[in-house]
């Protein structure tokens, strides 16, 4: 891509570069400079010198990573910040979006380093006072953040994720940790095992652990009502999302707004009622029958979903990824069979590979197939648990959250969970 600074052009594409656009290069990409100089380019840069080339000082970064909650946490913040009356961006899984007015669609976790960069000059150009941005084991591994600054860093969690291309769960967990490494403010999940970091300018939030901001109290009916204390302060707040694992992902999210705005606590947490969450994380689509479609698509994700219902009838629709970790596949399959009544194991993303073994994989972690059904077709196993459905149970349809499509082979056919279920119940 071709971006502009300060009216000279930079790409990270030897290709596009000539003699007036410079190459970019980084590590993985500095082998093109033949080819770049083959296209007439003069000008080249690295990757970590580009920053030198842009005032990012009007503009607080906020980057947050971590297996599961980043999507969460990130709109959580950008929520609470605008509430504030603040100017904010928000770029992440669901697109980029602008003082609530999405600029692009769905795209990575974390763009590649030039998009980052176009992104946050955008947000300066409409007066921002906040990027707030999902971080990406790919994204560090790959040098996609290079060059920024962040105001805070935050850690979510770390669990067994994309172990396809971290290959061993220590890798991935080192992944995430080196981007604490640095004298940076940083916001820690205290209750997360995995965590090392640099403690300066360290501040931490739990539910078990001692902590600057410790959950003391929390109660669920109608969404969650919470007690937090900051340093003998407690303050409350609500809101209707449920699930303990958002009470992680929200008193993050308030105490990075604390952080960053300086404003009281209990004004910040005020804001909460004005959150309903985020679409496809949680959501409601249906109260009778009780649906709720989720993104949870590891071990960890799916067992705090569905331990999230203890007094109900779990129908839990499921698949994997295909190309991704083969190894989490019966992991998904044990823990459905702990807690739900009825397992329906469908497609997810197959990708490159044969549904059926992908299915054959779930499979081998359920000790007791009297309570699974397999339906490779995603909209018919949705359409059988529907079908199935009592008056206490809740059907869980997990894996794709609010994702527009199906990926098969190379194909992307559309296909929304949410859609279906729609669609299956007005029939």
């Amino acid at each position: 891509m071709i971006i502009t600074i300060n009216n000279k052009q930079f790409s990270d594409n030897s290709q596009e570069t000539s003699e007036n656009i410079s190459f970019v290069y980084s590590s993985f990409t500095e082998k093109f400079i033949s080819s770049a100089k083959d296209n007439g380019c003069i000008d080249f840069i690295s990757a970590c010198d580009l920053k030198n080339k842009v005032d990012f000082s009007s503009i607080q970064i906020v980057g947050i990573t971590g297996t599961n909650g980043k999507t969460t946490t990130a709109a959580a913040i950008y929520s609470i910040l605008l509430d504030l009356g603040f100017k904010v961006a928000l770029q992440g899984t669901r697109g980029f979006f602008i003082n609530d007015e999405r600029i692009e669609e769905y795209s990575l976790t974390t763009p590649v380093q030039l998009s980052n960069f176009e992104h946050i000059l955008k947000a300066q150009e409409r007066g921002c006072d906040f990027f707030i941005m999902e971080v990406s084991s790919h994204a560090i591994v790959q040098k996609r953040i290079e060059g920024l600054d962040f105001s805070l860093k935050i850690l979510t969690n770390i669990t067994r994720d994309h172990l396809d291309y971290h290959h061993t769960i220590e890798e991935y967990i080192a992944v995430k940790n080196s981007f604490f490494t640095d004298d940076s403010p940083k916001l820690i999940n205290k209750d997360e095992k995995n965590a090392q970091y640099n403690v300066k300018n360290g501040f931490a939030y739990s539910l078990d652990e001692p902590s600057t901001y410790k959950v003391q109290a929390y109660s669920f009916k109608d969404g969650m009502d919470v007690a937090l204390n900051y340093f003998g302060e407690t303050v409350h707040y609500s809101t209707g999302v449920t699930g303990v694992f958002n009470i992680y992902n929200l008193t993050a999210s308030i105490a990075a707004c604390h952080i960053l705005s300086k404003k009281p606590l209990q004004e910040i947490c005020d804001t909460l009622e004005n959150f309903a969450g985020v679409s496809g994380r949680m959501e409601t689509i249906s109260t009778k029958p009780f649906i709720v479609v989720d993104f949870a698509h590891t071990p960890d994700g799916m067992q705090e979903v569905l331990k999230s219902y203890p007094t109900k009838d779990i129908t839990v629709v499921f698949g994997a990824g295909g190309d991704r970790d083969k190894e989490k596949r019966p992991l998904m399959g044990r823990i459905a069979f702990h807690y739900a009544k009825k397992i329906i194991v469908t497609s997810d993303n197959p990708r490159f590979e044969d549904p059926d073994l992908i299915i054959e994989d779930i499979l081998k972690g359920i000790p007791n197939l009297e309570k699974v059904e397999v339906e490779v077709n995603r909209k018919l196993a949705i359409k059988k648990a529907i079908e199935c459905s009592s008056e206490n149970s809740v059907i869980l349809v997990l894996g794709k959250g609010d994702e527009e499509y199906q990926t098969i082979y190379d194909k992307k056919l559309p296909f929304n969970d949410k859609n279906i279920i729609n669609e299956v119940l007005s029939q």
